[in-house]
């Protein structure tokens, strides 16, 4: 009988306990009235309840929700179009669209968000709007991650061949790409969704520069209150981390209903 080795398992239980760290210290340390000695004096949800009834608190998610969904939707559309025409139709531009796509990784927020203000902002057009430029940023900063996630979908369900093999049954290419690959490519595209998701809800330089305080996230909201309560900070990045915890946890649950649902469909 082989041994099992648990050394991986140990190391991954560790670097888990690490990573969690600083989420329990924060959900202690907004439990608490006070926290001036070695142990925490003092239980309370006071924080919880005052952020629950703050309108402008309430205010930041949708915002932040609204700054999320948005870009992500405007990103994979664009991304989509773009590998459809890359590769099916003219496969010398891929390199080129993977070029482009890779560029935002090399920018910074601060110089992203200066270049767009120095361009757009006096410009006499709808794209002055600060909140079209927040838009405009945040769909460049999560291009990388977007089309990497999706094109690694497309290099793993051989795209090429369900594409030959739906034209041969009499369909277009472009409904092949959208009814045959898209649907078997989901998975990627959800997880790349989640990753530009945690991209987004850590943002504060873009939303920041762009457009100050006119249209406050909930980083803006966690900084103004840092400024004054501490306390009331560690329970406003609590809540940050649960609700992004949240999300991930509808679309891996959404995305494993789908798996089961195409397996099922599978045998029958």
């Amino acid at each position: 009988m082989k041994k099992r080795n648990i050394g991986p398992s140990v190391i991954m239980i560790i670097l888990m306990i690490y990573m969690l760290i600083p989420l329990v210290v924060s959900i202690i340390y907004s439990l608490n009235e006070k926290w001036t000695q070695l142990l925490p004096e003092g239980f309370t949800t006071a924080n919880y309840v005052t952020l629950a009834q703050d309108s402008e608190f309430i205010a930041s998610i949708g915002r932040t929700l609204l700054l999320c969904v948005v870009p992500i939707v405007i990103t994979i559309i664009i991304v989509l179009l773009a590998l459809f025409v890359s590769t099916a139709i003219f496969p010398r531009l891929e390199k080129y669209v993977q070029l482009i796509c890779m560029i935002p990784y090399t920018i910074q927020g601060v110089i992203l968000s200066v270049s767009i203000l120095t361009m757009y902002v006096q410009s006499p057009t709808i794209l002055s709007n600060r909140l079209l430029m927040l838009f405009g940023a945040y769909c460049i900063i999560i291009l990388p991650y977007v089309y990497r996630g999706i094109r690694n979908g497309m290099n793993a369900v051989n795209m090429p061949m369900l594409l030959e093999a739906a034209e041969m049954l009499g369909c277009s290419k472009i409904y092949a790409f959208f009814k045959v690959v898209v649907p078997n490519i989901l998975s990627s595209i959800i997880v790349s969704s989640l990753l530009a998701v945690g991209i987004i809800f850590g943002d504060y330089v873009l939303v920041r520069n762009l457009d100050g305080t006119a249209f406050p996230n909930m980083q803006i909201y966690l900084y103004q209150t840092m400024k004054s309560d501490s306390q009331k900070a560690s329970a406003v990045f609590v809540v940050i981390m649960l609700i992004t915890f949240l999300i991930a946890a509808v679309v891996l649950y959404l995305q494993s209903r789908q798996g089961k649902g195409a397996k099922s469909r599978d045998k029958e």
